[in-house]
């Protein structure tokens, strides 16, 4: 009666952990609500199979183990928890494979006693301190994996997948495994060791894929700030161009008064006063291009609020790779870290920008150096940054540059830090 007890114990362990292992990595949500669902699921599969085994026996119920266990809780996956078929096989293939630990441990504990009961306890047991370390340490993982996109959940779910057919149709269906034929003793080796080497290959490729979206996406939102500080610029600019204009007229009045009393030194000091005036709230032209110049009349306001001495020559060819949105992404990511360099340092006679683009040999080039306070720190010959969610811009500015079969560097030389790049 005990032993039965434990096998039956076991079966069900068997059960529960597979479902939960299976629902954990298709992403369902720690809730009482979906622990009751799973938790009656696993009971109702559980008498189903009790009673194919009283009907059937032992052998047929093992054979009809996916039909009872596997595919209920696949489908579960896909209607209750509202995921994709290839999430959902993916979670149980997945699960069968994790399976496979505490069969062993099992097997091994009932090898060592000699008791199919020590064999049920130690697979109980396994099965219990297992769940425990994939919760912990695989899960989240996983779930990243699956819900990546499409091929890379391909990827991770062909091994669980093939192993699973393999063991069914090796051992299950078939004796294949069994016979001890040269064929049957090096298959899985092969194709384990083939299936290592392709899926390498194809997550390397899958990786790179994701790396360079990041960077798509690290860019636009470095260009939507940059189009931000665009509009700001602009805005601020017509708000003075307006407030100018209305006061024009009192301009034309004061000026009409004095001329009529013949001030004309008063006359001309208050034209050099309003061609001051004007002059404050025009953008300077660095360049041709009015995108560009915008971005480095926004940046020049900045460094004259903070105390910097910006330098800007600015002389772009007619012909160049970059698009305007590239280049001031460039620009504003290259000067926007120069100016927060030059911040840092104490003494405001060593705050000093240098820029200059220019044409050399048809390429478009650009050198931008700055005095800074701390060592720069470079990983792999890119700047780190030690703040939190700092380092993007220059990943940007290198992107940008390569996407164009450009060149780029960044260096320290004589207490300048320096950021080249040609194209």
């Amino acid at each position: 009666m005990i032993e039965t007890t434990i096998a039956f114990s076991r079966y069900f362990t068997a059960l529960l952990f597979g479902a939960a292992i299976a629902v954990s990595f298709a992403g369902m949500a720690r809730t009482r609500k979906n622990y009751i669902a799973i938790g009656c699921l696993t009971v109702v599969l559980f008498i189903f199979q009790i009673s194919c085994l009283q009907t059937w026996g032992m052998a047929v119920t093992v054979k009809l183990y996916p039909m009872l266990s596997h595919l209920p809780i696949a489908v579960f996956i896909v209607v209750y928890l509202k995921r994709s078929w290839l999430i959902s096989l993916t979670s149980v293939f997945a699960s069968f494979l994790c399976c496979q630990p505490p069969r062993w441990i099992g097997t091994v504990l009932g090898e060592v006693f000699d008791s199919a009961s020590m064999d049920h306890i130690g697979y109980i047991a396994s099965a219990f301190l297992i769940y425990y370390f994939l919760q912990r340490y695989a899960v989240k993982s996983v779930r990243h994996l699956i819900e990546r996109s499409v091929g890379s959940c391909l990827l991770f779910g062909a091994m669980p997948a093939f192993y699973y057919l393999f063991d069914y149709a090796g051992t299950v269906y078939t004796d294949f495994m069994y016979r001890g034929t040269r064929l049957s003793v090096q298959f899985m080796p092969f194709i384990t060791s083939t299936f290592y080497f392709i899926f390498v290959l194809l997550y390397y490729a899958e990786t790179q894929k994701q790396a360079s979206i990041q960077r798509e996406r690290d860019m636009l939102d470095t260009q939507f700030k940059q189009a931000q500080t665009e509009f700001a610029s602009l805005r601020q600019i017509q708000q003075n161009a307006a407030s100018y204009r209305h006061d024009m007229r009192h301009h034309f009045a004061l000026l009409q008064a004095m001329a009529s009393k013949e001030h004309i030194e008063e006359i001309k000091e208050y034209l050099k006063t309003a061609q001051s005036d004007i002059d404050a709230i025009t953008p300077i032209r660095f360049c041709e291009n009015e995108t560009v110049n915008l971005i480095l009349s926004a940046f020049a306001a900045k460094a004259k609020q903070s105390e910097i001495l910006l330098t800007i020559d600015a002389k772009l060819p007619d012909l160049h790779p970059f698009s305007d949105t590239e280049l001031c992404s460039l620009l504003s990511n290259a000067l926007e870290n120069a100016l927060q360099a030059s911040k840092q340092i104490t003494d405001s006679n060593k705050r000093i920008i240098h820029l200059r683009v220019f044409s050399k040999n048809n390429k478009l080039c650009i050198d931008i150096r700055n005095r800074y306070q701390a060592e720069p720190i470079f990983y792999q010959g890119m700047p780190v940054s030690k703040e939190q969610g700092h380092g993007f811009g220059t990943k940007s500015m290198a992107y940008i540059v390569e996407k164009h079969g450009g060149v780029f560097q960044f260096l320290v030389k004589d207490s300048w830090f320096i950021f080249q790049a040609t194209a």
